[in-house]
């Protein structure tokens, strides 16, 4: 993961785009993390995993759909 400065970022954008297409970049504003720069692809696996704390354990899709169209 890569650390940058809201001041750097602005001085040379180009650069961290780049480098975000492969790691995460952490953005600062007076050395406290700000803002953080990923990736346009999602990363699947990694929105999975994050869901699997956010899903009640019971959770069904017909109890899903119904509670969305309800």
């Amino acid at each position: 993961m890569t650390q940058v400065s809201i001041s750097e970022l602005k001085a040379n954008p180009g650069r961290f785009i780049l480098i975000a297409q492969t790691e995460d970049v952490l953005i600062t504003k007076n050395g406290k993390v700000a803002a953080k720069l990923v990736s346009a692809k999602a990363d699947k696996v990694a929105a999975a995993k994050a869901l699997f704390g956010i899903l009640p354990s019971d959770i069904n899709i017909e109890k899903a759909r119904e509670e969305r169209l309800g």
